[in-house]
């Protein structure tokens, strides 16, 4: 092996793939990252068996050839280096890579690359696109929602539907669920429903550009891989295997309480209250119409016996009943974190029924969250 790129963008190239990168290694060659020149330049992978990553980095080769060498390694040493030319150069005989750039000259060891597990990009035709902003977003208004437990396995990927131009993604826990759906580039036919590991997704977040661009989207004919394609990256995800739950009928289709507010604020609200809240199971207590009218205010509360209270109150547009509802704090906070709309609708049913958010202008989402029960 034999090629020269710039140092910004192997830097670049690195940064991204190292997010694949196994930190807990049962197999030595999974810390590593593994090169490979191809006609274009420089391919790198880097996979921990859940997902790979794929990125190409423009260059010129004089010897094709492949290795794997310690990633964080050579991530940290290229990081280091100025931005001007870096030439690789592989030594087969002790499977040495030689770094150099401008007066530094580095040498890594590696490991041979046919030790190195397979990352191919899928070779059937995408199933569809989208845009990757969007897709961003969206992710962003539901992966959070998916379990971090390990015990229902299921719970810890999210519902992902292509059917004809939308895309439907769905994440829940037992206290929790978000959907989003957005508009597909191609229209899907027959319907495909995949669930996507949470951690997949949140690493195909950070590898979105924040422009305009198309990703890719090719399932494997036996549903065990996803593949989503922007230009220069793949990210590939094993599929989880099972049956996500049905979570339409959860979602509540009416209320008997409704106020509209600031997301902003409330959200302010609900991070002071969250202070005192965690000397009490994390409990927080939202009061709509608590002056008894129409378009009163709307009050959050924490209490914890051997520390203190909080009470906010805040603007709110208020429809329906008066009522009261007790919410885990991180649980609101999450939400209204994600929610993007610079207002939140909080429909709510009475004290002991799901509370249901959603974004003012935004018919694409919502978002249940199970109340919690309170000995007043």
């Amino acid at each position: 092996m034999n090629v020269s790129v710039m140092q910004e963008n192997l830097a670049r190239g690195l940064q991204m793939v190292s997010r694949a990168v196994s930190s807990r290694a049962t197999l030595p060659v999974l810390a590593n990252v593994l090169l490979k020149t191809e006609s274009s330049g420089l391919k790198l992978t880097a996979t921990n068996l859940e997902i790979g990553i794929n990125c190409w980095v423009p260059g010129k080769v004089e010897t094709e050839g492949e290795i794997t060498v310690p990633a964080r390694l050579l991530t940290d040493l290229v990081a280091s280096l100025p931005n001007r030319r870096i030439d690789l150069v592989l030594s087969p005989k002790d499977r040495t890579l030689k770094v150099t750039c401008g007066n530094n000259r580095s040498s890594i060891k590696g490991i041979e690359a046919d030790e190195f597990p397979v990352v191919a990009a899928i070779g059937e035709s995408p199933a569809t696109s989208v845009d990757a902003r969007a897709l961003r977003e969206a992710l962003g208004e539901v992966v959070f929602a998916a379990a971090s437990d390990e015990a229902r396995p299921i719970l810890t990927g999210v519902l992902t539907k292509l059917d004809g131009s939308t895309m439907t993604l769905a994440a829940a826990d037992n206290y929790r669920i978000a959907v989003r759906s957005l508009v597909l580039d191609r229209p899907v036919s027959p319907e495909m429903v995949i669930v996507v590991p949470g951690r997949s997704y949140a690493e195909l977040m950070r590898i979105l550009p924040d422009a305009e661009a198309s990703i890719d989207i090719t399932v494997t004919p036996n549903k065990s891989q996803v593949l989503f394609h922007i230009e220069g990256v793949d990210l590939v995800s094993r599929l989880i295997e099972g049956q996500f739950p049905n979570y339409e009928p959860v979602i509540p289709t009416s209320h008997s309480s409704r106020a509209v507010v600031d997301r902003e604020t409330l959200l302010a609200g609900a991070r002071r209250a969250s202070i005192f809240a965690r000397d009490s199971a994390n409990i927080v207590k939202i009061e709509l119409g608590a002056d008894g009218g129409d378009g009163a205010g709307l009050s959050i509360t924490a209490h914890a016996a051997d520390v203190g209270d909080n009470a906010d109150t805040i603007e709110a547009h208020i429809e329906g009943s008066p009522t009261t509802i007790a919410f885990n704090a991180r649980y609101l906070i999450d939400v209204l974190g994600a929610l993007g709309a610079e207002e939140a609708a909080l429909e709510l049913s009475g004290p002991l029924a799901p509370g249901v958010i959603r974004g003012i202008g935004k018919d694409d989402y919502v978002h249940v969250i199970m109340p919690v029960r309170t000995a007043s």
